[in-house]
This record gives structure tokens, sequence and C-alpha cells, in this order.
């Protein structure tokens, strides 16, 4: 076995994960702007290209697809309680849904309303940049662990890739700072659109039991990876039912223990970035100037849609911004967007940010199914 590329993603998991948890200003000031994900995967790329080594084809790269994706996927899934999502009210939820909805639905639109445009003619069509939607999908919706299996499922090109997740990492922080401004001005606009709605859910209850510890809790998630490798051999379908076993893991046996289940999917999701991190090469990288354009609109557009969405059904539209960072941001971003509002909705916007995380990929694989008609 060729230790190089072990060795490196090791090292660029410990490293990241030290820095992200280091308590200094200015370390915390870079991954403000340049998040652990896109770091985890240009340190080994970096690396590879520094001592001239090509790690494209290595055997790690099918370690990753058949252990440590399906891995990252169960422990993810088993994170998410149901039970809490009642606490949230269905209106929120639907509001949540309606934004994952335009998402997922709203590049399929584009392309068969502009066909005959350079961008989807050229761009999208001929340079394969259409195959950077479904990532973009899962990393909107459903965060790291979707974007990820979104990029293997629709075989998108690294230097395409990491194009996209450049792209994505700018506007996502632009967004997440109009989302902190746009949140203190609910109140404002529910006076403007009339809305009733006070929107105040119930409290969530913290389960107060002994979860089941740690080593339990690491040998169900193995021996489940394990089995499911032997029986099931197609990636599609292994993530469907790993989705629907992790899912019933956390909401079917007692004490399951959702932290640790989320905190290994975070570790997890830095693995997987970081041996897709060996496979690429800088000379292949490019930025189009039109595909961000359309990132742009899109963004916007899940927006407005929702605002007209919590209109309809007379939604604070404080929920607005909150789905949205569920949807964009993910769960550090989405509560602390919510504490510019009302800090006793911070658990409200975590639960909608892990439900988001669960759904992110079966979105992203409807989008490329009817990406595939379109296109």
């Amino acid at each position: 076995m060729d230790l190089a590329p072990w060795a490196i993603a090791l090292f660029t998991v410990i490293v990241v994960y030290f820095l992200d948890r280091w308590e200094n200003k200015y370390i915390k000031s870079i991954f403000d702007w340049v998040p652990a994900i896109l770091l985890a995967y240009l340190i080994p790329a970096g690396i590879s290209f520094a001592l001239g080594l090509d790690l494209s084809q290595a055997k790690i790269h099918d370690y990753s697809k058949d252990f440590f994706i399906p891995l990252t996927i169960v422990s993810v899934m088993a994170s998410l309680s149901l039970g809490q999502l009642k606490a949230i009210g269905y209106k929120p939820i639907v509001l949540f849904v309606a934004g994952s909805f335009f998402v997922a639905l709203f590049p399929v639109v584009f392309v068969m309303g502009f066909s005959e445009t350079n961008l989807v003619s050229e761009t999208l069509a001929v340079d394969g940049f259409w195959k950077g939607i479904p990532p973009v999908v899962g990393s909107w919706i459903g965060g790291s662990t979707s974007q990820l299996v979104l990029k293997e499922l629709v075989e998108c090109p690294e230097a395409i890739f990491l194009s996209v997740l450049v792209m994505d990492n700018i506007l996502v922080n632009i967004w997440t700072i109009l989302m902190f401004q746009g949140i203190k001005k609910s109140n404002k606009l529910n006076t403007w659109f009339k809305i009733t709605d006070k929107g105040i859910p119930e409290e969530i209850r913290e389960e107060k039991q002994k979860p089941l510890q740690v080593w339990m809790t690491i040998v169900i998630l193995l021996a489940i990876v394990f089995v499911t490798n032997y029986f099931v051999e197609s990636f599609v379908g292994k993530v469907v039912l790993l989705s629907i076993i992790g899912l019933a893991l956390g909401n079917f046996i007692p004490k399951w223990n959702f932290k640790f289940s989320l905190r290994a999917g975070a570790i997890l999701i830095l693995v997987v970035m970081a041996i897709l991190g060996l496979k690429l090469q800088f000379d292949t990288l490019g930025f189009d100037v039109s595909f961000f354009g359309f990132l742009v609109i899109w963004l916007l557009g899940h927006f407005f849609f929702m605002v007209l969405i919590a209109k309809l059904m007379n939604v604070n539209m404080a929920w607005v911004p909150i789905a949205s960072m569920a949807n964009v941001g993910g769960i550090a971003t989405a509560p602390a967007v919510t504490a510019a509002y009302e800090k006793k909705w911070m658990p409200h916007a975590i639960v909608l940010a892990i439900l988001s995380m669960a759904t992110g990929t079966f979105w992203g694989m409807l989008t490329i199914y009817l990406l595939k008609i379109v296109i």
C-alpha cells in the first residue's frame, strides 16, 4: 500500500481540525472566509503539487467511496431527531422545504427556458459546467456531505468542482452577512407585508437520559457500513439505504448518541474532502464569470421565492433568513443568524440545519435526473 496519500490526508485532517478549533482571532478570521472543508480540499492538492506527485488514481479513492463516504452518510443521518421537528411547527418547515424545492428545481427550469443562450448551450452543455450544479444543490441544501456524494454521483471533474467550491464559498460568505443584517429587519417586513403570525415555536426539550456510549455507537455505525458494502454494490443504492438506516438509528434506538453522530460526521467530511483533494490539479482550474452570475440569480431567486411563500402562509419573516441559512449556510451559521433576532430560537435553527443535511442528497439526485433529461 502506498502510504503517501494516506499520510497527506491524515496530516490535512489533523491540521484543519485543530486549526478550526484554535481560539486565535487571526486563525478565526481565516476560517470566516476560507471554511475548513475548502482548506481540507486545497492542502492535499498543494502538497501533491509541491512534491510533484500525481495521486489522482491512488487506491485511497476506492476506500473513500466504499467506506468513508458511506460512514459519513449514516453518521449524519443518525443525528436527526424527528421528534424535535414537532417543536418547530409545520409552517417554518413548509417554508424551509419550499426553499429546498427552489434550489433543486430552478436550474432545470432555467435550462429549459434559456436553452439558446451561451450560458446553457456552451458553458453548461459543452464545457460541462452542468455537472457542477448538483454539488451546489448538495452544498446549499445538505452541506458538505451531500455535496461530496453528489459530486461522485454526477462524476463532476475536479477542475469544475474546485471552481464551484470557490464560487460557492464566496457567495455563502456574502449571503451570511446579508442574512445577519436582513433578519434584524424582520419586524418591519412583517408590518409591510401585514403578517400577524408571531412565529413562536415550542421549546425543544433536551434528552436527560444518558446517551449510548461512544464505543457502542462506533461499533454500530461501522457494522452497518460493512454489512451494507457486503450486500449492496451500487453506490446510489448504498446512499439511499444508509440514509434510511441512519434515520432509523437516530429515531428508534433508545438513548442514541446524537451529538457524537454529528461530531463524527463533521470529522468524516474533512477526511473525504482531504482524499478528494489528492485528485486536484491546479493547472486545470478555471473561473467562469457567466456561471457565477447564474449562481447569484439562483440564490436571489431562492430568497424571494421564500418571501412569497412566507407571505402566502402568514409566517413571521424572521423564518425566511433562518430557513435560508439552514439551507445555504449550515449548522453553525443558521443558529448564529437566528441569534441576531431571537436567541431562544437557536435550537430550532439547528434542527432545521440537520434536516437540511439529511435531505440534501435526495434533492440533488432529483436535480441530476432532471438535468440529464433537459441538457
